[in-house]
């Protein structure tokens, strides 16, 4: 296969075949070759700076201070403690599945890609299609809602030091958009000044979670009791539903799961990532036991000091954390604390801003934006990242906070909408590979081995039983009305609905999935070929990647699954 031949397959974007090359391949080069896609950005994150912005995105710190509300909200400090570590059994079982995958087929279209690959012939498209805006959904809206929640926190900030100042809406909304084009202009650098300020991020995050929860114990104000009592803070449920504690227990998870929800982020930046399919997994991985970790110990603080769970919720700062440290430490000290979490959730929109941006070129590439997709797909020539993601991203973002003019429901569902979109889309290929795939599956390098199937057996489970749970109002009856109601339901199944009317009515005509080696698909044979062409796996075949794949002068096999 002549250069211009090469070139020429490229630029067709078959979805039959991978691109091919003229020069040499690196492991992670052809690994991603494998899998349909060329080579676009430069390979500058590791598994550290991977973690660095998934944990950024995590921010532990920031997401307890926001989702505070429906942690002690909801069920109190039993809610809190207990939730914590029931609902990180199933976080984990998710983690770890989802890591798997991304060893076997590391990619930027992370679990929409999974999803079109492992899901049964003539399934694939629809998979995709539903599994990637559900994802996409998830991932525009964390940008907007974490800055959200930040500029919530530095006003209540200037209303600690100056009790006479009240914020408005506006005031909320002009320092949210700031935060946005701030993160925008970041997210915008080339690569390796991208990975840098995350890896700076990830040791602030750290350092400061760990110096809040050594702070806030050793500084408290409480006296007779310093701490509350061990019976108290683990038996003693402060239900703020209508449903029985059991549900409002469950219903608190809202909080865990929106916190534990972007250990995704190192899965979209596989294709940036080298080593990919052991660093991204070991990321992902990474992410989520040290957020569950650290974040129960933080849960523990708080529930072992807290003075007045009424006070704390109906404070008129309008901030359940800052009110919260109000109760438990001097000014000055309120002050520090709150602002390392502004800070850390500064560094968390940011995170969230990178790994949106990764997600929807990934999609833009595979044409899923009709007269967009050229455009977002597009790799800035001189910062080598997708610049135009990262400012529709961007766009979409400040439309969405328009709603806090709506009402604080309205705004409030973007949080829950976040979680609920984010785990749907993490399951699916999970699901998928457990139900329909089973031992079939070819995984990468970092995988669960026997574990494998019944982990994810947990993490369908967890999420299954998740779902509608997120979707309950706190109230019931007569007390139901527009006002009282939990919007999730609409404000995630509904787009995810007219996704599925579109794909019926049009998009199944144009959309056929992800640009995949049809050979890479779960339910064939696996074959694995060398720099000459030859099929290792017995068969005397000819597929087009066979053909393809003789123009390639690499060192290096090319196995379709990894």
């Amino acid at each position: 296969m002549s250069d211009s031949d090469i070139e020429k397959h490229n630029r067709k974007g078959s979805h039959s075949s991978p691109p091919v090359y003229a020069n040499e391949l690196s492991a992670d080069d052809a690994a991603l070759a494998a899998c349909g896609y060329k080579q676009e950005f430069k390979r500058e994150f590791t598994v550290w700076t991977s973690f660095a912005v998934s944990f950024s995105v995590l921010g532990l710190l920031p997401s307890v201070a926001v989702t505070l509300i429906y942690g002690m909200g909801y069920a109190g400090t039993a809610g809190m403690v207990w939730g914590w570590l029931l609902a990180m059994v199933g976080i984990q079982a998710v983690a770890t599945s989802m890591a798997e995958l991304a060893s076997s087929m590391p990619t930027s279209g992370g679990l929409y890609y999974c999803s079109a690959v492992l899901a049964p012939p003539g399934w694939g498209p629809l998979a995709s299609f539903l599994t990637g805006w559900s994802n996409w959904i998830g991932q525009v809206t964390g940008a907007p809602s974490v800055n959200y929640g930040n500029a919530a926190m530095i006003l209540a900030a200037a209303s600690v030091t100056n009790p006479n100042y009240v914020p408005q809406t506006w005031h909320t909304f002009l320092v949210t958009v700031l935060l946005m084009l701030v993160h925008a202009c970041i997210s915008s650098m080339p690569t390796r000044y991208v990975a840098r300020f995350n890896g700076a991020s990830t040791l602030v995050n750290i350092s400061f979670l760990l110096i809040v929860i050594i702070l806030i114990p050793s500084a408290t104000t409480n006296t007779n009791p310093k701490f509350n009592s061990s019976r108290e803070v683990w038996g003693t449920i402060t239900n703020g539903t209508e449903w029985p504690n059991g549900i409002a227990i469950l219903m608190s998870f809202v909080s865990i799961i929106w916190t534990m929800s972007g250990y995704d982020a190192p899965f979209h930046l596989a294709e940036e990532c080298s080593n990919a399919q052991i660093a991204t997994p070991r990321a992902i991985v990474m992410t989520a036991a040290t957020g569950g970790i650290l974040g129960w110990f933080l849960m523990l603080i708080i529930a072992y000091t807290v003075v007045d769970i009424t006070g704390t919720l109906e404070s008129p700062i309008g901030q359940p954390f800052v009110s919260y440290l109000q109760q438990v430490l001097n000014q000055p000290t309120v002050l520090a604390v709150t602002s390392m979490s502004i800070v850390c959730a500064f560094f968390m929109g940011q995170g969230c801003m990178v790994a949106a941006s990764r997600l929807t070129f990934a999609y833009a590439r595979d044409g899923c934006f009709p007269g967009l997709s050229g455009l977002l797909s597009r790799v800035n020539k001189r910062t080598s990242t997708p610049v135009n993601a990262v400012w529709f991203n961007t766009f979409i973002g400040i439309l969405l906070l328009l709603l806090m003019f709506v009402n604080e429901i309205a705004i409030g569902a973007i949080f829950s909408v976040g979680a609920i979109a984010s785990y749907f889309a993490f399951t699916v290929p999970i699901a998928i590979r457990v139900f329909f795939v089973g031992n079939r599956f070819r995984p990468g390098p970092w995988n669960l081995g026997a574990w494998s199937r019944p982990i994810g057996i947990v993490a369908c489970a967890y999420v299954l039983l998740m779902i509608p749970i997120l979707c309950l109002p706190t109230v019931k009856g007569a007390d139901l009305n527009a006002s009282t109601m939990n919007w999730t339901v609409v404000v995630w199944a509904g787009p995810l609905l007219l996704a599925f009317i579109w794909f019926k009515v049009d998009a199944h005509k144009w959309f056929k999935g992800p640009i995949i080696n049809l050979e890479h698909q779960i339910h064939g044979i696996q074959p694995v070929y060398t720099r000459d062409g030859d099929n290792q796996n017995g068969s005397n075949s000819e597929t087009t990647f066979d053909k393809d794949v003789k123009g390639i002068d690499a060192k290096t096999s090319v196995r379709p699954a990894p």
